[in-house]
């Protein structure tokens, strides 16, 4: 990593043109909030937390399959990463439109050192696998045949598998003026093969490329009666290798050699020049599959002469080149979970508990008129949410439901009853982000499903992504017209909810009723933005909301009281954000940080940082809940959909909710502490951006902050 103290030789930049100042950062303690040395570049820190995910594949605490799963979903992380991140930068360099950001690092630099980190993470990603998981594995029975360890029995079976299974659906390419160089889906396997010998047309053009079928299983069960005990299982790759000679009748294939290709997935739609944004991006996915080429992954025998000509049919860099030991598409090995009942090499199993009070009354609404539900996912389940709209749709006192939707899964319980609720003959009003980056084809799907059931769907803000998660209840109750809402920092995803942190809160407050309503009206409507009581909203007060109460939190430390800020997020890359916390902190104000992933602050900055402290939790749960905490003598805590990214708070619609029962806040408040206590899978961020796993200390014990809760809040 680069340091913050190489950083500060490089030039200032005044205005850099990825972030506006501040205007309420006023620098009255003298000291330049803006210099570049203050900031960790944001690709940089992503990075690391991508390193930090695969280094739980060597945390021999947990379960077998688990630490490979993580390892896998490092390789699917670091797919996105160069799909979107690296495209990003690549696009910059080539189009001359470089972005030089708050840490002042160019793109041609950031690049190079990403190339840097990357080329040793995926060579420890393969070792990791080679020499300790596939091991490990082994000695649980669960075996990888190598082609040079099949028997005649299995090699026999493996030739009728390609016969029956595989040569009905491949297409193998051979190279010649009327076979050019084909046009290879993203992260799709394929293989080059080295051919001697004429076809039945005299042809010998020497090279073929073998595209792997898409609809295949990339890992086969060899038939038990094959192998003496245990899970036996071979790649599709080897099958394919061994036997590559069927593809060619009549010809020798003197190399096979498996290779794929990792595209620019960023769609390029400017909202703002189509008439209608689904026919839109309908048609732009299916460019997805063929952007330009980012990166190039061959197998580590492939000859120089090959790989040189790969790299130059994709227009890539050797830089861009990536040697593996082991099968390119990594991720694809996730079926493997679904292949083996191994119960004692996963996570035990947990039931998500539900509140006493939804445990004892059915009807949601009479709770909820009593009191605030506020659920913590996975900990608690995720039905009440689910419940709660079910009961609306089939209430006939249920007017109208309203509904932002992100992501909510292709086959989603939430999307049916919001169906047979519209069917029912409510007024469903639903909003629908069609731009969730790699949701898009399903939600226009779920879009369609919900208009033929007569709801009313919209697609949100022109310019803005609707990245909000609040459902909206009105019922007539006597004479009135009632709102119960849900507000959650996490999707209507039910799967989600089982593997991500979130909060959801159900209430019937008046106050959070009638902003919502309003939010929905700016939604689907148009007019003026209007006063909301309770609510922050993006992008209209939630940065100088959050900017407020940072200059509260630092009244307070210089009035000599004692003030505190934590804040809960994915990423914190808003320049406006880090300078107040910066201030925050010069002025006295303890600031702890809980940031899974990207975080641009730098800690521990003699005079600048002193009193931040910035953390990351990884461990079985994906943490993704937002919460903001200022104690101010009255401690306010908020949860949000909202990172503390210029994105989330510019170019997106949020919401921030305040808990306003003092017991909701205080849990939460408590759970926040639990997250902090962490000494077992809590990384520590050091002010060069390197991160440091922490250690209990004598006499201190281990303490895993999502075991705890586990415990503590699950039946």
């Amino acid at each position: 990593m680069v340091s913050y103290r190489e950083m500060s030789d490089l030039p200032l930049q005044k205005n850099p043109p990825s972030y506006r100042d501040d205007p309420s950062a006023t620098r009255d303690d003298g000291v330049d909030y803006q210099q570049p040395a203050y900031y960790i570049n944001r690709h940089l820190s992503l990075m690391q937390f991508n390193l930090r995910v695969l280094e739980q594949a060597l945390t021999e605490s947990y379960p077998l399959l688990e630490r490979l799963q993580f390892l896998l979903i490092f390789s699917a992380n670091l797919d996105e990463f160069y799909e979107i991140r690296v495209a990003w930068l690549k696009r910059q360099i080539s189009f001359a439109r470089e972005v030089v950001a708050t840490d002042g690092l160019q793109p041609q630099d950031v690049l190079k050192e990403l190339c840097a980190i990357c080329h040793g993470a995926i060579q420890r990603q393969y070792r990791i696998l080679n020499e300790t998981l596939l091991p490990a594995l082994e000695r649980e029975g669960i075996r990888f045949l190598a082609r040079d360890t099949w028997t005649p029995e299995i090699d026999r079976w493996a030739q009728e598998y390609l016969r029956e299974q595989v040569l009905p659906v491949i297409s193998p390419i051979g190279l010649d003026p009327a076979h050019p160089f084909p046009r290879l889906v993203n992260k799709s396997l394929n293989f080059i093969v080295s051919l001697e010998g004429r076809d039945a047309f005299g042809r010998e053009s020497g090279l073929a490329i073998v595209p792997a079928p898409r609809s295949l299983p990339r890992i086969i069960r060899v038939p038990d009666q094959l192998c003496q005990g245990g899970d036996n299982f071979v790649f599709l790759s080897s099958v394919i290798h061994s036997h590559v000679d069927f593809l060619f009748p009549g010809m020798r294939a003197t190399g096979c050699y498996q290779f794929r290709i990792t595209r620019d997935a960023d769609l390029d739609l400017n909202a703002a020049e189509v008439e209608d944004i689904a026919r839109a991006l309908r048609g732009e996915l299916h460019t997805r599959r063929f952007g330009s080429a980012v990166r190039l992954e061959v197998a580590a025998e492939c000859p120089q002469e090959l790989v040189e000509f790969l790299l130059d049919q994709f227009n890539l860099e050797h830089a861009d080149l990536y040697h593996v030991e082991g099968p390119v598409n990594l991720g694809r090995m996730m079926q493997l979970r679904g292949m083996v009942n191994r119960p004692d090499l996963v996570f035990p199993p947990f039931t998500p508990s539900l509140p006493a009070p939804l445990r004892e009354d059915p009807n949601y609404f009479q709770v909820l008129t009593e009191c605030d539900m506020l659920l913590h996912h996975p900990y608690q389940s995720f039905t009440p949410v689910i419940d709660l709209l079910r009961q609306a749709g089939r209430d006939p006192l249920v007017l109208a439901i309203k509904m932002t939707l992100y992501r909510s899964g292709p086959r989603s319980e939430i999307v049916d009853l919001l169906a047979e609720a519209a069917r029912a003959g409510k007024e469903v009003t639903v909003v629908i982000e069609l731009r969730a980056r790699f949701d898009e084809a399903e939600n226009l799907q779920l879009a369609s499903q919900l208009q033929e059931a007569g709801a009313v769907v919209t697609y949100g803000v022109v310019g803005y992504k609707t990245h909000a998660k609040a459902m909206l209840i009105v019922r007539r109750e006597g004479r009135e017209l009632k709102r119960y809402v849900h507000l959650g920092t996490g999707n209507y995803h039910a799967g989600n909810a089982r593997l991500y942190t979130d909060y959801s809160l159900l209430s019937a407050n008046a106050d959070l009723g009638s902003d919502l309503h309003t939010f929905f009206q700016q939604l689907t409507g148009m007019g003026r933005a209007e006063h909301v009581k309770k609510l922050f909203t993006a992008p209209f007060t939630l940065q100088t909301k959050l900017l407020a109460l940072i200059d509260q939190e630092i009244q307070v430390a210089r009035d000599g009281g004692e003030a505190r800020i934590v804040f809960k997020a994915n990423g914190l890359t808003d320049a406006s954000l880090i300078q107040a916390l910066y201030r925050a902190s010069a002025a006295g104000v303890k600031v702890e940080l809980i940031i899974r992933g990207m975080c641009c602050l730098r800690p521990g900055l003699p005079g600048i940082s002193e009193n931040i402290r910035v953390i990351s939790v990884i461990g079985r749960f994906l943490e993704h809940s937002r919460v903001y905490y200022f104690r101010n003598g009255k401690p306010a805590v908020y949860c949000a959909s909202a990172d503390l990214m210029e994105r989330n708070l510019r170019n997106r619609l949020e919401i921030a909710f305040p808990l306003l029962d003092p017991a909701l806040a205080q849990r939460v408040i408590g759970e926040l502490e639990t997250l902090l206590t962490d000494n077992c899978q809590s990384w520590e961020l050091h002010d060069d951006g390197s991160y440091v796993l922490r250690r209990p200390q004598p006499p201190d014990a281990e303490y895993r902050a999502q075991s705890s809760l586990l415990a503590r809040l699950a039946d």
